[in-house]
């Protein structure tokens, strides 16, 4: 998506070097610019000693909010361990909603433990990796608040069986699969066959 209107400040996402996170952060900041790095809070062991540490929500990606014309994006391109701003160039740049960053910056100061976890999508085959069920893949047809369905089908009877399940249980396992999405109702996990 393009920027709408390049006179109004947006938030863009800028694609850092592996672990520069922290340095692209500051000099973006100590440039004028205003810059966001979501951190979580998880265990470290150095030296022998486990302590808490913060790390940032996302790797690799710091954000920054501007009204972009062409040198405010010369100027953030060359902050030092920043490989690009995602974008297909300086002028079509992708912005992230507003309600996006808000989201993001609730959840960073709220008092909750807070991890990352792999990105779903509808029609994407995922593999459960708790439970009973380990190992079952499936394709996600729709997730609702940590609840899932996970429908197995039995080809040569034509029937099929749900079960509940939690939706943290799963990871995904390739690209989207479109076969047979649209064949299940809504809040299922489509399993693979069991029959021949």
């Amino acid at each position: 998506m393009p920027i709408d209107d390049p006179r109004m400040p947006q938030w863009f996402v800028a694609w850092t070097q592996s672990h520069c996170e922290r340095l692209v952060f500051d000099q973006l900041r100590g440039a004028g610019f205003d810059a966001f790095l979501p951190t979580i809070t998880t265990w470290s062991r150095q030296r022998g000693v486990q302590k808490t540490i913060a790390v940032p929500m996302f790797a690799g990606y710091v954000f920054v909010r501007r009204a972009m014309d062409k040198r405010s994006y010369i100027d953030i391109v060359k902050t030092r361990g920043l490989v690009r701003l995602l974008g297909e160039s300086w002028d079509r740049l992708s912005p992230v909603p507003d309600e996006e960053i808000d989201t993001i910056r609730r959840i960073a100061n709220a008092d909750a433990p807070v991890f990352p976890y792999p990105y779903l999508r509808e029609g994407q085959q995922v593999r459960i990796v708790e439970g009973p069920l380990t190992g079952v893949e499936g394709v996600l047809v729709q997730t609702k608040p940590r609840k899932g369905l996970l429908v197995v089908s039995v080809d040569l009877l034509q029937r099929s069986v749900a079960v509940e399940l939690e939706v943290t249980d799963v990871v995904p396992v390739s690209s989207v699969c479109h076969s047979r999405v649209a064949e299940w109702s809504s809040g299922a996990l489509v399993a693979g066959s069991l029959g021949a």
